[in-house]
């Protein structure tokens, strides 16, 4: 009997697996073959942040006498945020496209500042947060490889380069982040064809390629009392995971 159930499932399997490879009609079938084309962008992403910390360090405090503290500095969740923007694609023959995408990310990174030097009432090492919201406004500039298409879909890989300005920053806050960042880019995808629009979601994961951390921000901080954990960092490198549906 188990034999049998087994020949049941193998003979069904391969049942799908031909019907997957039939020809189907075409939806949209020369929609590839046009020089340019655009379209709009939605999806959300998740953004992290990673800190080289600077270790023990001294300051001047509001009464002009020298201070010594030690505190850490990093991102102890991830928080959803959100992507709108548009897209032109150029064709540049059957399997490339080169794609320009300017676009919003709007996320937040919440941080966490260990102090080892200040204690609380229990003899613990005391701690501060801050939400540090960001709004970039980007441009990618991407290459993609595409596979040849079956039926209504085409898998495809891409990467590229991300300038990015943010847009957001207060000089009241504990830590600030530059206003200009640059990425790497690499995704997978598919391109699936509908009746009226090809719809493409694509998984891509970003890299920062420079120091995000804004060390000028240490001169701007009225509050003398934020300059210990302003300074706490060194460098900050910027990450993203972002899923996102071109609608062409």
């Amino acid at each position: 009997m188990r034999r049998i159930i087994y020949l049941i499932i193998l003979s069904c399997a391969s049942y799908n697996c031909i019907q997957a490879q039939e020809r189907t009609v075409q939806n949209r079938p020369y929609t590839d073959l046009r020089p340019i084309h655009f379209g709009v962008i939605a999806g959300f992403h998740y953004q992290d942040i990673e800190f080289i910390n600077a270790g023990p360090i001294t300051y001047t405090d509001e009464n002009g006498i020298e201070q010594s503290s030690t505190i850490t500095c990093d991102q102890d969740r991830w928080e959803p945020g959100f992507t709108v923007g548009v897209l032109a694609e150029f064709r540049l023959n059957e399997s490339f496209q080169f794609r320009v995408a300017p676009t919003m990310y709007f996320g937040n990174h919440h941080l966490t500042f260990h102090n080892y030097t200040n204690k609380d009432s229990n003899g613990n090492d005391s701690y501060e947060t801050q939400d540090l919201k960001t709004s970039y406004f980007a441009t990618s500039f991407d290459l993609i490889f595409a596979a040849e298409r079956f039926n209504n879909h085409r898998p495809y890989i891409m990467a590229g380069v991300v300038p990015m300005i943010n847009l957001s920053g207060s000089d009241d806050a504990y830590m600030k982040l530059k206003g200009f960042d640059s990425f790497f880019e690499i995704g997978i995808g598919c391109d699936f064809y509908l009746p009226y629009f090809k719809l493409r979601p694509e998984l891509k994961f970003m890299y920062g390629l420079t120091n995000a951390y804004d060390s000028n921000h240490a001169n701007q901080i009225r509050n003398k009392s934020m300059l210990p954990y302003t300074l706490s960092a060194r460098e900050a490198h910027t990450k993203m995971v972002a899923l996102t549906f071109y609608f062409e």
